[in-house]
């Protein structure tokens, strides 16, 4: 588990894509992978108060990343990720895109933080 807040995710990122081509992640499927996790560590900065926890591993040919906070959850009836968002939105595409990214994506959110899962196939 690392944590992570403003001014680390840089940081973040470079060890994430290290880690994930010693898996065997390569060309796009990296890319992807390390966008979606910049993606969600920067929403938690942003959104989730400011730092955050990021664990990886690898289980069964794919590799997951799990990004948590303590802020305040998701507004009640959110539904911002299942929507693609319009050209005039200023925000509203991390979760968006990490689920274009990725093959499989969990948000659980309460009022005290929320948690992001998501994997992508090594193979």
């Amino acid at each position: 588990m690392r944590s992570f807040a403003r001014g680390r995710i840089t940081v973040v990122r470079r060890a994430v894509a290290e880690f994930a081509a010693a898996e065997g992640l390569a060309g796009r499927r990296l890319e992807d992978f390390v966008l979606a996790v910049n993606e969600i560590t920067t929403n938690a900065v942003l959104h989730g108060g400011g730092s955050g926890r990021l664990r990886l591993w690898s289980l069964d040919g794919r590799l997951w990343c799990e990004v948590t906070d303590d802020g305040p959850g998701l507004p009640p009836g959110w539904m911002g990720s299942e929507r693609t968002p319009s050209r005039y939105d200023t925000g509203g595409r991390g979760l968006w895109l990490t689920r274009l990214l990725c093959d499989h994506v969990t948000i659980v959110s309460t009022p005290a933080g929320t948690s992001v899962t998501f994997s992508t196939c090594t193979g």
